[in-house]
């Protein structure tokens, strides 16, 4: 190994990996502010590297990004990374540029689900991991509960004595304080983090002077460069203006030259002439490179691994809106647009699949799971699309003559109160029960349940027990098939004709369940404007207005007795349709319709 190498360039490429809300963020804000690189503007305010809009709006990282510190002289690859399972394809790939991971955990919750996941597959990419007890200014932090907990989940995930002998450090994120034992008055700020970091976490091995081998990780679309593709370099030394092989994952290889070359630094990419093996590189001139393609030597290409990334579990049919209101409020609504756009998207999303179907108006789209695709929607129709989407099914799989369906163990935590609901709910769902605990007047499960019969089950538990319930899930891979399962069986009320809605007919509508409109909405015939108290759909006359008389009536108390409207987000829609409904996505709204619009039609095709 060219030792020489890492005393003129010393690196450290470090993952960041955490379930949600544990203050992921907050920490790596604090170890960009107190390095000895400058961040310019990009590097006041909160969340530097939450920088998307939506996931400023959640709170959560939907998606990967690099930052680069220089801290006592080491150049420190920083890699934030989504906590969510269903963005597990953004954390697969990302590993493969570090060797090592922070494990990020909250000194009052422990361990959760998704850091099961993200541990997981740090340990199959061989990383050293530097365990952050983060959080411990809570009132109820219980920090040697937490440290035990970490120490059972390495070993149960067949951690090796190396990788359990797990440097532990103590942090206060929103402080920007760290130390070596949880005592806070002790923190003065996070030096202790960049010190493990450099003394735990090995340089990357590698052979500078090697035939050029470099994995592509993302792609970034840059309207003067082209497609820029970004990954570590593995061996050899990648310059600007050289010939280069770009070998496709499909075997084709073709050749180019380098018009681009920069590395990070920083939240920024800063242009360089070389970028060394084992250092983050940012790549143009290559018009059709795609994540999972290798970059190498032109005089002896050799291609790497392609990356393994878990199938995905769940598929919808994303179409033309045909409502009478498309057209209206969007801005590309064609089969053209909806295809290019989807299409396009699998550039960025390894995790994605995307398939044509016998209509050319409709595409089959696989992902991770229900917020993967609601993710993918949000983006779309914030970007002026207009289409309309299915209920999600799962993806079965058939191993000889058995049919295999996904499963998912699901962490449910509910006040004591509501514990019998969630059992019972969960058995009609065919919910296998694997343990159960109470602790502070609060319950906690942990079931086994096919995904067919997770979907929707978030919803109906938020109103169940009045949004206080926490809901944490994670694919535990594909069993035998579960037949008769009684998913999320509804009534909706139907518009029965097209016209703006009136408070007098609402005020009738609603004795019949929860409206999901309000007065003066725009309607259409076959509309779903509310969900039934029984689980039958019935037709409701929600424009209906109220005759004129002799008499002058107060407009206002017709108003009182109206029940404020059910608003429900992207997600709750696409829980609660049914085989027969669909979502109705533009940019200024989200509606749910039947898929037979006439009333005369639907009871017919019904009969």
């Amino acid at each position: 190994m060219p030792d020489l190498f890492f005393m003129k360039n010393p690196i450290r490429n470090v993952t960041i990996i955490a379930h949600v809300d544990h203050g992921k963020s907050t920490l790596v804000d604090a170890l960009l502010k107190q390095s000895e690189t400058t961040l310019g503007k990009l590097g006041e305010g909160e969340l530097i590297m939450d920088s998307n809009e939506l996931e400023q709006e959640r709170g959560i990282t939907i998606f990967s990004k690099n930052a680069a510190v220089v801290y006592q002289g080491v150049k420190i690859n920083i890699i934030d990374t989504p906590g969510h399972a269903d963005f597990g394809g953004e954390v697969e790939r990302v590993l493969n540029m570090a060797d090592g991971s922070l494990l990020l955990v909250d000194a009052q919750d422990g361990p959760m689900p998704q850091t099961r996941f993200v541990l997981k597959k740090a340990f199959e990419a061989k990383h050293k991991i530097i365990v952050v007890i983060n959080k411990v200014d809570k009132r109820n932090a219980r920090v040697g509960y937490v440290h035990e907990k970490i120490l059972e989940l390495f070993m149960e995930l067949g951690a090796t004595d190396e990788q359990l002998n797990f440097p532990v450090l103590y942090a206060a994120g929103k402080f920007g304080v760290a130390g070596v034992s949880p005592d806070l008055a002790s923190m003065k700020n996070i030096v202790p983090v960049f010190d493990a970091i450099i003394n735990h976490i090995p340089a990357p091995r590698v052979d500078e002077a090697a035939p050029l081998q470099m994995m592509v990780i993302s792609i970034h679309a840059d309207n003067y460069q082209g497609r820029i593709a970004i990954g570590r370099v593995h061996r050899g030394t990648l310059r600007k203006d050289m010939r280069i092989a770009h070998m496709k994952s499909t075997g084709e290889t073709k050749e180019y030259k380098i018009t681009e070359l920069a590395t990070y630094l920083g939240l920024v990419r800063v242009a360089a002439d070389a970028v060394p093996a084992g250092d983050i590189a940012a790549v143009a001139g290559i018009p059709d490179v795609n994540i999972g393609d290798t970059i190498a030597d032109a005089e002896s290409p050799e291609a790497l691994p392609v990356v393994s990334i878990e199938k995905a579990t769940l598929k919808m049919i994303f179409s033309v809106n045909d409502s009478p209101f498309a057209g209206q409020e969007g801005e590309y609504c064609t089969s053209r647009n909806l295809r290019e756009r989807l299409f396009k998207e699998l550039d960025n999303d390894v995790a994605l699949q995307v398939e044509e179907t016998s209509s050319a108006d409709s595409f089959s789209v696989s992902g991770r799971g229900e917020l993967h695709l609601s993710i993918l929607i949000e983006k779309m129709r914030r970007e002026g699309y207009e289409f309309q989407v299915s209920k999600p099914e799962v993806i079965f799989k058939t191993e000889g003559e058995k049919v295999l369906e996904p499963m998912e163990d699901v962490w449910i935590e509910v006040p004591e109160e509501y514990s019998g609901m969630v059992i019972q709910k969960m058995s009609m769902r065919k919910g296998e029960m694997k343990n159960m605990r109470a602790e502070r007047n609060t319950a906690y499960f942990h079931f086994f349940i096919s995904t067919r019969g997770f979907i929707g089950f978030r919803n109906e538990l938020m109103l169940g027990t009045r949004g206080t319930c926490i809901v944490n899930s994670l694919f535990a891979g594909y069993f035998p098939k579960i037949q008769s399962i009684e998913t999320n069986t509804h009534g909706s009320l139907i518009a029965h004709e097209s016209g703006a809605t009136t408070a007098y007919a609402l005020v009738h509508s609603q004795e019949r369940g929860a409206l999901f409109i309000g007065p003066g909405e725009q309607v259409y015939e076959g509309q779903v404007v509310g969900q039934n108290a029984k689980d039958s759909d019935i037709a409701v006359n929600v424009c209906k207005e109220k005759h004129l008389t002799n008499f002058r009536a107060k407009g206002e108390a017709v108003t009182d007795d109206l029940v404020p409207k059910r608003i429900l987000s992207l997600e709750q829609a696409l829980e609660y349709i049914g085989d027969d409904e669909l979502v109705e996505v533009t940019p200024k709204s989200v509606r749910i319709r039947k898929r037979i619009l006439r009333n005369a039609l639907r009871k017919k095709a019904e009969s």
